[in-house]
């Protein structure tokens, strides 16, 4: 079946539930057995099938039986936030003495949090790395993992997935990537090499701004074994009601997409041609250094992209953005409405340089009337330009 009718259909068993369309939410903790001999029976696979509400409920397992079929990956594994997805997943396959790749363009909580305290802290040693440059000289024996994103974070450079996976396996390291930007719809990660790929699902996937959860995907029974296993070991699991909610907002991802996609396109098109602009960050855009790998890989865009400003003042960027009337500041995005934050993307680049013309900001733009939100941009530059 095609994307558009597994958004529907995958994860849905109504013939198990009184012809009920939608899974009905489990809240649970405790899960009763009727005999000695089922409550200490082992299950045929692991983690298999209601043992206790940590391990999972059947609303758990329709998510990820849904996330399973867009990927074509093995399972899923679900988790309380992407940040908990990224940290399980890294936990799952590094120990002390082992080496870590990322790349350096990487969100910035997956730096701040994961790789330079999480890892630092198991005595895993990390290289961050120029997304615009080959691995092979960066690898080490004991290189086990190499962490990308693509576009990355903020800055949305492209990377070629599949060169890297093939850099990554010839020195026998996994790689993970983070699909939080293309989501299942955009861009199919195991097709590139990719051994694991985490989401944020309170992005785009939840849709909404109003849930907390994670997702893991893996080819392999072994390595599904590894992340449930570190997952469980640390208490991660997600809520039931975000599951319900996440296998909700899957069901109208694709039409939620192509409308962000297609007012981030008409917005990023104003903004490149403004005197107030000196960049667009944004592959989808025909000019940007990074379109020809996307047009390649990718079946489409996301409403996440980024802006340079030509120099001015913070107090002229603060004027902007204080007064916007539609775009909201927030640390998210994925959701319906339109937010925009400034960024300072070189601050924590250690491997690779990242010298802007001026001042940087971050937009996802929403399903809003993109002439209303292009109005609002408007007086939001006169007032960057008059207080300049």
């Amino acid at each position: 079946m095609k994307k558009d009718t597994l958004l529907v259909h995958s994860g849905r068993h109504p013939e198990d539930n009184f012809g009920i369309v939608n899974p009905p939410v489990y809240h649970a903790s405790t899960v009763t057995f009727p005999t000695v001999e089922e409550y200490q029976a082992k299950p045929k696979v692991p983690f298999e099938g209601v043992q206790y509400g940590r391990t999972g409920t059947p609303t758990t397992f329709a998510f990820e039986e849904a996330v399973t079929a867009l990927y074509g990956g093995h399972k899923t594994v679900a988790t309380s936030s992407g940040a908990a997805a990224i940290s399980v997943t890294m936990s799952a396959f590094l120990k002390s003495g082992d080496h870590a790749l990322v790349i350096d363009n990487v969100y910035a909580p997956t730096r701040t949090r994961v790789s330079d305290v999480l890892l630092a802290r198991a005595g895993v040693d990390v290289t961050y790395f120029d997304p615009a440059k080959p691995i092979g000289e960066l690898l080490r024996p004991e290189t086990k993992v190499v962490f990308i994103e693509t576009p990355g974070s903020v800055t949305f450079e492209m990377i070629d997935v599949a060169a890297v996976a093939a850099e990554a396996h010839a020195a026998g390291a996994l790689v993970i990537l983070d699909n939080t930007w293309g989501t299942a719809l955009l861009f199919q990660p195991f097709e590139h090499g990719v051994d694991i790929v985490v989401e944020a699902a309170t992005k785009y996937i939840g849709g909404h701004a109003d849930i907390m959860l994670g997702l893991v995907t893996v080819q392999t029974p072994e390595h599904h074994f590894a992340v449930k296993s570190t997952a469980n070991n640390m208490g991660n699991c997600p809520g039931p009601d975000d599951c319900y909610l996440g296998l909700r907002g899957l069901r109208t991802l694709s039409v939620r997409l192509e409308r962000h996609q297609k007012n981030a396109l008409q917005v990023a098109e104003w903004l490149r041609d403004r005197p107030e602009v000196d960049r667009v960050l944004y592959p989808a855009l025909a000019d940007d250094p990074g379109h020809d790998l996307w047009k390649r890989d990718f079946k489409g865009a996301s409403g996440l992209f980024g802006l340079i400003l030509k120099p001015c003042s913070k107090d002229a960027v603060a004027a902007m953005l204080d007064n916007m009337e539609l775009f909201a500041m927030g640390a998210s995005w994925g959701g319906y409405e339109s937010l925009m934050i400034p960024t300072d993307p070189g601050k924590i680049r250690t491997a690779s340089e990242w010298s802007p013309a001026g001042p940087c900001l971050r937009l996802h733009i929403g399903l809003e009337d993109p002439d209303d939100l292009i109005a609002d941009l408007e007086k939001g530059l006169a007032r960057l330009t008059s207080t300049a």
